[in-house]
């Protein structure tokens, strides 16, 4: 895999646009939709493989176009899949005009000419096909090019494109040779659901499924009523699919006691954290101390009072057991 990364975080206010607009020329022509003296601090990541480029950018409002002219001086004519995980994004592709709200992702083709207009502070992600790596999913690409995809497909798209922003960087090189076409598997089933193209991108859609999990606990860990119910509203997962998600988590009530534990384990490592353990304990749901204390040592190998001296002591806890982390693999 190759990355690259492209920052005007450094430069000279009066400097920033300049430098990402060459950045992006021949390509695009880039306009800043705020004034110059502002500065544009901007950053681009790439992680490119053999038939695949992912990208994610960090910028400030602008218009981004492709005219007859860039497709000329740069004529590569791949998909781009764009989700802006902030900003509502409006999109011109010829003569048509289109909407499309933050946190639902569109098809583009670097081969029409396309003005792209973001209105706020932005972070977005971004697939690049190659027409002739990705050949047999085109017609399915094709066919929703400038348009909204339909709500479940497009959240199930958002929800996978966050998987990947999470775990491309540390992929491991037998997951990488199998990522472009995983990534194919999965943006089959998502354009256009069938039953097999379900099944051949079942794990992607596990890991998509166990993503929407992970954040929904996170948001929800010192919520009392965190359970299946909750879980299953949130994550608009039935309980049966929520179950299989998290039968290798050692099931619902395991997984969520894992991450208060990590996260608990997280506030006694803060040296700044002065909370009495009995009151994290509470903050996190559990029903006194004395419980969180003996599932706590059951995880780590230690006590919570033996963790926070240790950080107190500016020292590494002697952790003897690896803890609650999740298992986001199978690319």
């Amino acid at each position: 895999m190759i990355t690259q990364t492209f920052s005007t975080q450094r430069l000279p206010l009066l400097e920033q646009l300049e430098a990402w607009c060459g950045w992006y020329s021949p390509g695009f022509e880039v306009q800043s939709l705020r004034p110059r003296q502002n500065g544009f601090p901007a950053t681009n990541w790439n992680w490119s493989m053999e038939g695949l480029t992912v990208s994610r950018v960090r910028s400030p409002p602008t218009s981004v176009g492709r005219s007859k002219t860039n497709i000329r001086r740069s004529p590569v004519d791949h998909w781009a899949i764009i989700l802006s995980k902030r900003s509502a994004t409006d999109i011109q592709v010829g003569e048509k005009s289109l909407e499309v709200p933050a946190g639902t992702p569109f098809v583009l083709s670097l081969g029409d000419e396309i003005r792209v207009d973001r209105g706020q502070d932005d972070d977005r992600m971004m697939l690049l096909l190659p027409r002739d790596q990705f050949g047999r999913i085109a017609h399915l690409v094709e066919a929703l090019k400038g348009m909204l995809l339909p709500v479940t497909q497009g959240r199930f798209l958002a929800d996978y494109m966050l998987v990947l922003e999470r775990n491309l960087p540390g992929l491991a090189p037998p997951d990488l040779a199998r990522f472009p076409s995983a990534v194919e598997a999965m943006l089959a089933a998502c354009l256009a659901p069938s039953a097999d193209r379900v099944a051949t991108a079942r794990n992607q859609i596990d890991l998509t499924l166990m993503e929407r999990v992970r954040q929904a606990v996170r948001r929800n860990l010192r919520s009392p009523s965190l359970g299946p119910d909750k879980l299953c509203r949130e994550t608009a997962m039935s309980r049966s699919q929520l179950y299989r998600v998290l039968e290798s988590e050692g099931g619902v009530a395991h997984y969520i006691q894992r991450r208060r534990l990590s996260e608990s384990f997280a506030i006694l490592c803060d040296g700044s954290n002065t909370y009495p353990i009995a009151r994290i304990a509470e903050a996190l749901c559990f029903a006194d101390a004395s419980s969180f204390t003996r599932a706590f040592r059951h995880e780590f190998g230690v006590t919570p009072r033996e963790v926070r001296q240790a950080s107190l002591a500016g020292q590494a806890p002697a952790v003897t057991k690896a803890g609650g982390g999740d298992s986001l693999h199978g690319f």
